[in-house]
């Protein structure tokens, strides 16, 4: 072992879900894993996206060597272009996922500056003091990849997202000899995808779900909507084929849908039969036992294809009465009464909306589940183990499941957080200083419209007591009022409960404006935190709440 340390610095992704990125470090040279965003949840008003604070690599910016992807789900590369606007460095991964990054760089007009390096399973790659190769592993997207990194401390595994599943619709399996053969030569740390640890037994393979979607064919009368996540490329050829076998043409819906299909099959990763594609305006002039269409927006987000749908608002189709529509997708925590609303909307047009758990399954989870994960950990039996990619319920359960580990050289496992590093050397390995992580919150999800955490604490403010607006005409020439201030509120109380407290905040303005001194009358400033501070003594008596107050002076 030498003098130097090995690092482990997770930025986002290790005790939440999404914003996965990992930053490895040996020495003066750091190689970043993933750089992903997460959508916010419901206290973050107004935000589109939330991604790492990358302070930290900005920092130390001549020392990163570059970025490498495992696969191409947003928790894993919707992150990217907010790193490069602020880093220039190259980026490795699949064909696949860096043709879906090069589409959220061409949203920002980054294209051209960014160093895409596409890398196929098997490939070395030598970054510094790091040898980096890339395994193939299954998983709800194509072109996934696990890593195994050489450093002159020893072998690091990161599996990135997988499940291993037997029976891949490509046929193309887990590259367990791989993971195997590291495993015989010796384990330095193990870093592995926890999502599933709660799930006992093996994870279903994709084909899994191919007699459900078979009886969905024979038995749909009409038109038939299916949604999945548009990067679910097995589940589409799923469905493409099954369209083809039963004489249906399909119609894609949704602009991720398109983009990715496009992709997809420029990549020789998607065949579609021929003639099975219809256009999206000629969807409503086919007889409806002859369609299928696939729609983008399984989660209810308000503005996607599927929830215009379902609200009969898109422009090329209609739900009827007798179709049949299937969410061939989870519901992820947090979203259920978005869905809910949606399904709600498509039952009141007499369709039949399958979705949830079934037996055989309309949807399959693409993380390994309980014995999955065992697997992994007896192939590689590593000297250290880190869960990543979870809650902290679900490492910790999975840092248990590694316990028996401890007769085969397993020495010492570390459950960390986004922010807490591990350092390895000579010595062993142990908790290291903590770095700066954090969230940065994104509007329209451009570049340039971070949110600031106190404009988010505003929002929250108006959400929860509204605001007032006193608004008081002074006569520049002699500082005096002119007439009584107008009170504004909105969201703070209803008009009838309102006029009583109103007028007697238009008094507290006006004694505040008439014990004032000329001078502080002058100075706008002073005069308007003077009617702030005694306006929210007031309301707050009267009220038992606290509206944001925006005193406005006009002057006359």
């Amino acid at each position: 072992m030498v003098d130097k340390k090995l690092q482990l610095i997770p930025l986002g992704g290790l005790g939440e879900f999404g914003m996965n990125s990992m930053a490895i470090r040996y020495g003066d040279d750091i190689i970043v894993v993933d750089a992903g965003m997460m959508f916010p949840d419901t206290e973050l008003m107004g935000v589109d996206i939330v991604t790492p604070d990358f302070t930290y690599l900005e920092q130390n910016a001549e020392h990163v060597r570059g970025l490498i992807l495992t696969h191409g789900h947003e928790d894993h590369i919707g992150g990217v272009p907010f790193l490069l606007a602020q880093l220039t460095i190259p980026v490795y991964g699949t064909a696949f996922t860096l043709a879906l990054v090069e589409r959220r760089l061409e949203e920002h007009e980054m294209v051209d500056e960014a160093k895409l390096n596409p890398v196929k399973p098997g490939d070395r790659l030598e970054l510094g003091p790091f040898s980096i190769e890339f395994i193939h592993v299954t998983h709800s997207i194509v072109s996934s990849v696990a890593l195994a990194i050489t450093t002159p401390a020893g072998v690091i595994i990161h599996t990135g997202d997988f499940k291993v599943d037997p029976t891949p619709t490509d046929n193309n399996l887990f590259d367990l000899h791989t993971l195997a053969e590291y495993g015989k030569r010796g384990v330095l740390l193990l870093l592995s995808d926890s999502t599933n640890v709660d799930r006992p037994g093996y994870t279903e393979s994709e084909r899994a779900v191919n007699p459900r979607l078979e009886d969905l064919f024979v038995r749909a009368p009409r038109r038939l909507v299916i949604s999945c996540f548009s990067s679910s490329i097995h589940r589409l050829q799923q469905i493409l084929d099954l369209a083809a076998e039963h004489g249906r043409k399909v119609v894609f819906f949704g602009r991720s849908m398109l983009n990715t299909t496009e992709i997809a099959h420029d990549l020789g990763l998607l065949t579609i039969p021929n003639g099975v594609l219809l256009r999206p305006q000629d969807a409503m002039q086919m007889a409806p036992s002859k369609v299928v269409a696939i729609v983008s927006g399984t989660q209810g987000e308000p503005m996607s294809a599927l929830s215009r749908v379902a609200v009969d608002n898109h422009k090329h189709l209609s739900i009827e009465a007798g179709d049949i529509v299937a969410l061939s997708a989870r519901i992820i925590p947090g979203n259920e009464k978005a869905i809910y609303r949606m399904i709600n909307h498509m039952s009141r047009r007499g369709a039949d909306v399958i979705y949830g758990t079934m037996n055989p399954p309309i949807h399959v989870s693409g993380h390994g589940s309980a014995e999955e994960l065992r697997l992994v950990l007896n192939l590689v039996r590593p000297k250290y183990f880190v869960p990543v990619h979870g809650e902290y319920r679900q490492m910790a359960k999975h840092a248990q499941l590694a316990q028996h580990l401890s007769h085969a050289g397993l020495e010492q496992t570390f459950i960390l957080e986004s922010g807490e590093t591990l350092e390895i050397d000579g010595a062993g390995a142990r908790k290291g200083e903590p770095v700066p992580v954090g969230r940065v919150c994104i509007d329209s999800g451009t570049l340039d419209e971070v949110v600031e955490d106190i404009v988010i604490r505003d929002r929250r403010h108006l959400s929860e007591d509204g605001f007032v607006l006193p608004i008081i005409a002074i006569n520049k020439a002699t500082g005096r009022s002119e007439g009584l201030p107008e009170i504004v509120s909105r969201g703070f109380m209803s008009l009838e409960d309102s006029s009583e407290v109103l007028q007697g905040a238009r008094q507290v303005v006006m004694k505040t404006l008439d014990s004032s001194t000329v001078e502080e009358r002058g100075d706008w400033g002073v005069i308007q935190e003077k009617i702030r501070a005694d306006l929210k003594r007031y309301l707050t008596k009267q009220t038992s709440r606290r509206p944001l107050i925006m005193p406005v002076i006009l002057e006359v």
